[in-house]
């Protein structure tokens, strides 16, 4: 934690664990050949990157060869829509949510422009979620995916995803993809039945850069990164190999910790959420029943940005919307499809925390929002 200053932008990013990067230095400086090389040394690590990538299958409850390393969730999001869509071409239908990461968005935009798909977005409600009857209302014969994400960047809401891959198996022939970057290690996630999943390592106090998707056997798949046999011929290219096995030690240690720091945070994330509710114009736009580590607000007097940097003065790093879209002056399209104004919109604030918060933070924060908004609001 930088000195003097207080995180609660975890939902970004995270400090990477001192376990992590103790491991990883250690990788760096003594596993760097290549590991497709054949000489011993190429062939030992190619033997550690499968034993991380068994470790990490087993940890999620999937087989070894249904890992794939990518550099990042936007990549596997990418991977999964683009590659299943690819190797489906007769299919041209896609559904996914009006609230996904913006990976997903800008993907399904491009399918739409240069490749001639037709995407549904799903609506949501006032709670943020996905309703199981819109998605059971609009699989078509020739939908090859449906994408609805775990949990929120923005808001915390927690879709339903349990319910809705049982209408996509059971109701379709489509194949169901879930980006859990918001939700693994803050919350339980059940893989039976999703075909294909993101994660992030720098969401769980691992490496930035580094990714996975959990592509289930049974899906088509065309490689976006056309190279050579890495990851089943599926991303071709020199291999990270020591991200790639840190990642294992880097999951483990999220998933040991997730109900122990759950409980923690929700206690920093309802006293909070209780500061907030007594500040006369603050309105909640995370649901109630969203995760603890991620508690989204508005105040209409005071635009994002001016309110950040009011913030970032006082010594507190937040968010406004997504961080990818943190310097756009846009209103968060997430919100606004929860059917809030633009002005709420355009005046929100994400708070995310960490177990390495701590209450008194929370009651500095509470102080300096009240004296901005002496300064600065006109409701």
């Amino acid at each position: 934690m930088l000195k003097n200053r207080v995180y609660f932008d975890s939902s970004s990013t995270t400090d990477i664990h001192p376990e992590v990067l103790k491991t990883y230095i250690d990788l760096l400086g003594t596993q760097y050949v290549n590991s497709e090389s054949l000489y011993d040394e190429g062939a030992k690590i190619n033997r550690n990157m499968e034993k991380a990538r068994s470790a990490i299958a087993g940890l999620l409850g999937v087989r070894a060869d249904e890992i794939i390393f990518t550099g990042g969730s936007s990549e596997s999001n990418s991977t999964a829509l683009k590659g299943v869509c690819f190797a489906q071409p007769k299919k041209k239908h896609i559904i996914v949510s009006s609230v996904e990461h913006s990976s997903i968005m800008n993907c399904c935009d491009q399918l739409e422009r240069l490749f001639g798909y037709h995407v549904t977005y799903l609506p949501v409600g006032p709670d943020g979620k996905v309703r199981t009857e819109d998605v059971r209302r609009n699989l078509r014969e020739d939908t090859a995916l449906v994408s609805v994400m775990h949990v929120n960047n923005e808001t915390g809401a927690v879709n339903p995803i349990d319910e809705i891959k049982e209408i996509v198996k059971k109701e379709s022939h489509a194949y169901f993809h879930s980006d859990l970057t918001q939700s693994m290690g803050k919350i339980p996630v059940d893989l039976k039945h999703i075909d294909l999943a993101t994660i992030s390592a720098h969401k769980l106090e691992g490496l930035k850069g580094s990714g996975l998707l959990v592509r289930k056997i049974h899906v088509p798949m065309e490689a976006l990164i056309c190279g050579g046999d890495q990851e089943g011929g599926l991303r071709g290219g020199t291999s990270n190999a020591a991200a790639d096995m840190v990642f294992a030690r880097t999951l483990r240690l999220a998933l040991e910790k997730e109900q122990e720091h759950r409980a923690y945070i929700r206690k920093l994330h309802d006293h909070m959420l209780a500061g907030l509710k007594e500040i006369e114009g603050v309105e909640i736009n995370s649901p109630e029943d969203g995760i603890p580590q991620i508690l989204n607000f508005s105040y209409e007097g005071i635009p994002s940005e001016v309110m950040q940097n009011a913030l970032n003065r006082e010594g507190f790093m937040v968010s406004a919307r997504s961080t990818c879209h943190s310097r756009s002056a846009k209103t968060s399209y997430v919100l606004k499809a929860m059917g809030m104004s633009d002005r709420r919109a355009s005046s929100c604030i994400r708070l995310s925390f960490s177990y390495r918060n701590t209450m008194e933070e929370t009651d500095r924060f509470l102080v300096s929002l009240k004296e901005i908004i002496r300064n600065y609001g006109e409701l």
